[in-house]
């Protein structure tokens, strides 16, 4: 926390944060105020919601903070000359309408359409780890356009309908310029059919392997052509089996093959551009990629690249799972852009844990390295000690009662008014 002590301006709020933070980390089943208060041992969540929803202190600063962090112990080799930013939605399934963002829409979380907030996502995926640097909340056009909706949910005046792949564009660029150097990203098929996004990062000179669909269609030396028609005409000879990163189970072997693209009409940017395809080799479904690099690169690359995409997805699971991402109960803008921001504070400090582990402790025989999840257990097991005086408990007791009381009369009071 002391990186970030400096973006208080009080130390009332700093401490708040330093609780919530340790929260996060803990081994809680619900994180949320009323969890996290009791857990620090507050005589209830007032402190923490007023640092969420109304307490000075500078979250965007504590943004640069966490990338400049996570830069810093997980970049790898000099530079970040290996790291990629990947870039991804997720959805958190909400009921009612008044949060915001919330809206009837598709969200992979759930598979299907459903009441839900979704929020993109970037990811540091460097030498010696990844984690989440940054976050952009999607405000469909039914939210942008509502003034009274906006007012009620704090939205400010400058923000603006954008789509997925736009706000994508403004954190890697911000992730970029603000020191993250990373010369690859990766993504799926909503960015990779993004021209835009393409554009900007080819002016750039930033390299890519973005996801597209089987339809996508791209400019050959034959002319234009749908990607699954290109990978049904390609001959045996231009497979290779090359792994896309170890898993679980062992290294990732995929057939793999690629062929050259012309640049989008009117596009005159120097690089090179490939249209890459992945064959499962059990099933034979495969998956295309758009791709670009400022100069050649072997096959080997662009296969590393788009193996490293799945580190988002791993990002979004020890952020909810370990960190409470998804755990927020907070319906204003203010207040979701600085929990998360602490959510992704958590995570990073287990993640670079995780690296520090890797690097000055190798593994003994027989044991595989110390992961975020192992180390969050270590930590709640061995050195968390959360309050279990007794009276402590009571009070929280007491208080949550008199709360859900109060509500309850509310809401019957409510009622009673619109009824005829």
């Amino acid at each position: 926390m002391g990186r970030v002590a400096g973006r208080f301006v009080r130390v009332e709020p700093r401490r708040h944060a330093r609780d919530l933070v340790r929260g996060l980390v803990s081994d809680l089943r619900i994180k949320n105020c009323w969890a996290l208060a009791e857990h620090a041992g507050q005589a209830s969540p007032d402190g923490m919601q007023h640092l969420l929803a109304r307490a000075v202190w500078d979250h965007d600063g504590v943004r640069d903070d966490v990338r400049g962090y996570v830069v810093e112990y997980l970049g790898g080799r000099a530079g970040g000359g290996d790291a990629v930013l990947v870039v991804d939605e997720t959805g958190d399934l909400k009921k009612g309408t008044h949060t915001v963002g919330v809206q009837r829409q598709y969200t992979g979380t759930a598979g299907r359409i459903e009441n839900s907030q979704v929020a993109v996502y970037l990811t540091y995926a460097g030498g010696k780890g990844h984690a989440l640097i940054d976050r952009a909340l999607y405000l469909p056009k039914c939210w942008a356009e509502d003034a009274e909706r906006r007012a009620a949910a704090g939205v400010p005046a400058e923000v603006r309908f954008a789509t997925k792949p736009a706000l994508a564009r403004e954190m890697i660029v911000r992730a970029l310029e603000g020191g993250a150097a990373a010369p690859w990203v990766a993504g799926d098929e909503v960015y990779g059919a993004d021209p835009g996004l393409r554009a900007e990062l080819e002016s750039r000179r930033v390299g890519y392997v973005l996801a597209v669909a089987c339809s996508h269609r791209v400019a050959t030396a034959a002319g234009k052509r749908r990607a699954d028609q290109i990978a049904t005409g390609l001959p045996l000879h231009a497979w290779q089996r090359l792994s896309a990163g170890r898993g679980s189970k062992g290294p990732r072997l995929y057939d793999w093959a690629w062929i050259t693209i012309d640049p989008d009409t009117g596009t005159d940017r120097p690089g090179q551009r490939w249209l890459l395809i992945r064959r499962n080799n059990t099933t034979g479904e495969r998956a295309y990629f758009r791709c670009y690099a400022p100069r050649p690169v072997p096959l080997a690359t662009l296969v590393r690249v788009a193996g490293r995409r799945w580190t988002v997805e791993e990002s979004f699971q020890a952020g909810k799972g370990l960190c409470g991402l998804d755990q927020h109960q907070v319906r204003r803008w203010i207040s979701w852009q600085r929990w998360t921001i602490l959510a992704m504070l958590a995570h990073a400090f287990l993640a670079v844990l995780a690296a520090t582990e890797h690097t000055d402790n190798p593994a003994p025989t027989g044991l595989i390295h110390l992961t975020s999840n192992e180390i969050h257990h270590l930590l709640n097991t061995l050195i968390a000690q959360p309050i279990n005086d007794a009276r402590h408990r009571l009070r929280w007791s007491h208080w949550r009662r008199r709360h859900q009381h109060r509500a309850k009369i509310s809401h019957y009071q409510r009622r009673a008014a619109t009824e005829p």
